[in-house]
């Protein structure tokens, strides 16, 4: 892809990296094959070619706007389009030079801000999260029709009986930080 970045991103070492990544997408169309939200919504600017192009535009020095973010946003970062791509294209690092850009080119509402920062303050701890589901499970018969709906209640446990012959195999589960609590 020809590239004519600013001065500013050519002088900066994530931009020369982002050059690099630009420069090694060939447009092949791939990634569109297992890019998950392209699947769903069928739109351009939501697969990982699209999202090059707008992550291009910002680093040759055009404006990015919420709609940029947007698309950027809807990525799940599943980088199932790495795998497929014949130019190992390395788009999570660009996506991550991309978002950080829109940033601080059109920084989100307050309100946005305060929510986002709150979920990365409570998802990645298991003990907050627990502490904050056992709270909203504790208040949710006085909370309005749709949030109450949106708070689950406790599920029963079951209880499932070991099995009766040894397992010639062992596997490692990993449960992740709030799945436990949600399970």
């Amino acid at each position: 892809m020809q590239t004519q970045l600013t001065e500013a991103f050519r002088a900066d070492r994530a931009g020369q990296a982002a050059e690099r990544i630009l420069r090694a997408c060939v447009h092949c169309g791939f990634c569109l094959a297992t890019c998950p939200t392209y699947q769903l919504l069928g739109s351009e600017l939501d697969s990982p070619r699209g999202r090059i192009y707008l992550i291009k535009q910002l680093l040759e020095g055009q404006t990015g706007s919420e709609r940029t973010r947007l698309h950027l946003d809807r990525c799940l970062t599943c980088r199932s389009c790495e795998t497929t791509c014949p130019s190992g294209v390395t788009y999570g690092h660009l996506l991550d030079v991309g978002r950080e850009l829109i940033e601080r080119q059109a920084p989100r509402p307050p309100g946005q801000r305060l929510l986002r920062r709150g979920l990365r303050l409570v998802l990645p701890e298991a003990g907050r999260f627990a502490l904050l589901a056992a709270l909203g499970r504790a208040v949710r018969p006085l909370l309005p029709g749709k949030l109450r709906a949106a708070v689950p209640e406790r599920p029963a446990l079951t209880h499932y009986p070991a099995p009766a012959t040894r397992p010639t195999r062992r596997v490692l589960l990993l449960d992740g930080c709030v799945q436990p609590t949600l399970r």
